[in-house]
């Protein structure tokens, strides 16, 4: 073989972004998804000393809570059109960057870098940006450059992603002072700053890894699609006109009532847990909890929100109907408000168990988007339905926490709310669990 065609083949490998070693991609891994929650948790446990420091209303803090959502929303559609352009590995890095950016200099805001709140909201945006986008992305870049481990990669994925939202908090808990928050909030940077560092290695090996396009579906001979057709056995060839399936391609998604229940509930349960990572620990305090308890309330919460990732996964896949699932996990997220509104100083922990199992809800929606369709094709659609929306969704209810705490100084109205949510879930989780596929729906 000649230079030339060496050189050519050498790009061709590196354009395509094959597979990489599994010890490289397993601290790949590890390394990013320890920093997919540090950055929002560890603020949520200062988040009272942040306000006080920059003395900036309560509706400000609504913002910083709200914009995980609306960060996730926005990156749900944006990623992988950046991620084509640029590959899978550099537009990760360029989060890392971001996030590490954000990291670094948040706490330097108004003591050793000019600057105000609206400085700290940026690079909060940073923070959250680049989570985002890893949280979206990570896993392609797993299915593209280690497809035989992605169930282990998958597993330490979900895993640190959860010990990185359980452990975050406690930062609060190793400073003290009156700018406490500043290295509560700055430790993280040194996580970020490490996962920086392991990519560059990645990228040295993988080269431009642009995700690869599925396969488009090849006709029959017949001039039909070989596709299995909702409420048949056979093929679309064989058992049902073509015109089914290009109906199902086209058919909006806002036409399956299952479709719209299931992101009205992924919408609800990602508030509570964007509620529950910013507000709690203030909810607590205003009871007369110490902040340091607070704190530990929350790692509490994250630390039941890891088994849950773990061990849903393993639990949906045996039962048969999630609807009573489902419900129950409402019932646990009412109950956990209503527990911290009428009991919340005298067992903090507790709640914060009691809410983090209704929290559960979570993995099990993700499950639900693979059980309710039939082809891939329909997952892959309904997925960029149910999280795009849904986060948008979970980004107003912060938001709004934020104002009508500043304006009532008080929780119970927003406690209330809170709990009403969980009687949505049940009642959503009921409909959105019911044995039908959304393929079905949209074929009507």
């Amino acid at each position: 073989m000649s230079l030339t065609s060496d050189k050519q083949s050498k790009h061709t490998k590196l354009v395509a972004g094959g597979a990489i070693a599994v010890p490289l991609a397993l601290v790949a891994v590890i390394s990013a998804a320890a920093n997919l929650r540090a950055g929002i948790s560890s603020l949520g446990a200062v988040l009272e000393q942040v306000m006080a420091s920059f003395q900036a209303p309560a509706s400000v803090a609504g913002v910083l809570t709200a914009m995980p959502g609306f960060a996730f929303a926005i990156m749900g559609l944006a990623a992988v059109p950046i991620a084509r352009r640029f590959g899978l590995s550099f537009t990760l890095f360029a989060g890392m960057v971001a996030m590490l950016v954000g990291l670094a200099f948040r706490p330097l805001i108004g003591a050793y870098v000019p600057g105000g709140m609206v400085t700290f909201i940026v690079l909060t945006a940073l923070v959250v940006g680049g989570i985002a986008l890893l949280n979206v992305l990570l896993p392609a870049w797993i299915k593209q450059h280690a497809p035989r481990c992605s169930v282990l990669l998958m597993s330490c994925y979900s895993g640190f992603l959860g010990l990185s939202g359980a452990v975050a908090p406690l930062s609060a808990l190793w400073f003290s002072g009156e700018d406490a928050w500043r290295p509560a909030l700055g430790i993280w940077a040194l996580l970020a700053a490490t996962q920086v560092v392991v990519w560059i290695l990645v990228l040295t090996r993988v080269g431009v890894d642009k995700p690869r396009k599925p396969p488009v579906a090849q006709p029959t001979n017949s001039g039909t699609e070989r596709a299995t057709i909702p409420g048949t056995t056979g093929t679309a060839a064989d058992s049902a006109p073509a015109v089914v399936a290009n109906k199902i391609a086209s058919t909006s998604l806002w036409r399956s009532p299952t479709a719209v229940a299931m992101m009205v509930l992924f919408g609800l349960q990602s508030s509570n847990a964007y509620v529950q990572m910013g507000w709690l620990p203030q909810m607590y305090i205003d009871q007369g909890v110490s902040p340091g308890r607070a704190a530990v309330g929350l790692a509490v919460l994250g630390t039941v929100n890891v088994i849950g990732g773990v061990s849903m996964p393993f639990l949906v896949a045996r039962i048969r109907d999630l609807r009573p699932v489902i419900v129950v996990f409402g019932v646990l997220t009412t109950v956990g408000y209503l527990g911290v509104m009428f009991a919340g100083a005298a067992a903090p922990e507790a709640w914060a168990i009691v809410l983090g199992l209704g929290g559960m809800c979570f993995p099990t929606i993700l499950a639900l988007l693979a059980a309710r369709t039939r082809t891939p094709e329909v997952t892959a659609r309904l997925s960029g339905f149910v999280q795009p929306y849904g986060y948008l969704l979970a980004g107003v209810l912060p938001l709004l926490i934020g104002f009508v705490y500043q304006a009532t100084g008080a929780w119970t109205l927003i406690l209330t709310v809170m709990a009403l949510t969980g009687v949505g879930m049940s009642a959503l989780g009921y409909r959105a669990g019911k044995k039908v596929f959304i393929d079905d729906e949209l074929a009507r």
